[in-house]
């Protein structure tokens, strides 16, 4: 796409997603996937939607996926399952063929199953759990790169969405530059309170010094830019 989506992937994988989180709670945006951890918590990725929506399973049936040779390297693989913990969208032969084709990390709003080869390739994997049920004959692809949930978000195609071992942030593309700038100043802030510490300062003075306790406190663009 361009260069400045790039940077951005770039810029977010420099992040922790607390300090995302704190970042979009100053700008009023919910981005916080509630519930989708990783399966280890080692694992970290920064990348693109490319989102994938589940539904009931018809009768006949159809396919649970077969999306992947067309998600690009670099790439998030978003699966909308409807949170369902009964039924899987994600296992081995996925897992094998994403880390195979260069794709950062795969998050589902349900659960996947086969943990231990993402845990041998070190591929990451966020879900609500995991569990050996397979999904087919349960569920069906209902749609590929259309808005979806996770966790209480909505994620659309090509948002950024960065995971860490306290979860998943997920980023509208229209806000993307807004939340990078203030989490880039939450964090100068934060390690300028660090660093005075170090000094011999207390806590304290150091967190007022650096308006520790507002760093989160939601404004306006319209009062960001009078300050």
């Amino acid at each position: 796409m361009t260069t400045q989506i790039d940077n951005n992937v770039a810029r977010a994988a420099r992040l922790d997603t607390a300090t995302l989180s704190d970042a979009m709670d100053r700008a009023g945006i919910n981005g916080q996937c509630r519930a989708i951890k990783p399966r280890d918590a080692r694992f970290r990725f920064a990348g693109r939607a490319f989102t994938v929506l589940y539904g009931p399973a018809a009768t006949p049936p159809g396919t649970v996926g077969d999306f992947i040779d067309d998600v690009p390297p670099g790439a998030v693989i978003v699966l909308d399952n409807g949170g369902r913990t009964d039924a899987t969208v994600w296992g081995d032969i996925m897992t094998e063929i994403a880390h195979r084709r260069g794709i950062a990390a795969t998050v589902i709003d349900g659960i996947n199953r086969d943990v231990s080869l993402c845990l041998e390739l070190g591929y990451p994997v966020y879900s609500r759990d995991n569990w050996m049920r397979t999904g087919k004959d349960r569920v069906q692809v209902e749609g590929v790169n259309v808005p979806v949930n996770i966790g209480d978000v909505r994620v659309a195609p090509g948002d950024l969405l960065r995971g860490d071992a306290d979860g998943l942030i997920s980023i509208p593309h229209e806000h993307e530059d807004r939340i990078l700038a203030i989490a880039e100043e939450i964090e100068e802030a934060e390690n300028a309170i660090r660093a005075a510490v170090a000094t011999g300062m207390r806590l304290d003075d150091a967190r007022r010094e650096f308006k520790y306790h507002q760093l989160q406190t939601r404004v306006t663009q319209t009062s960001e830019a009078k300050s």
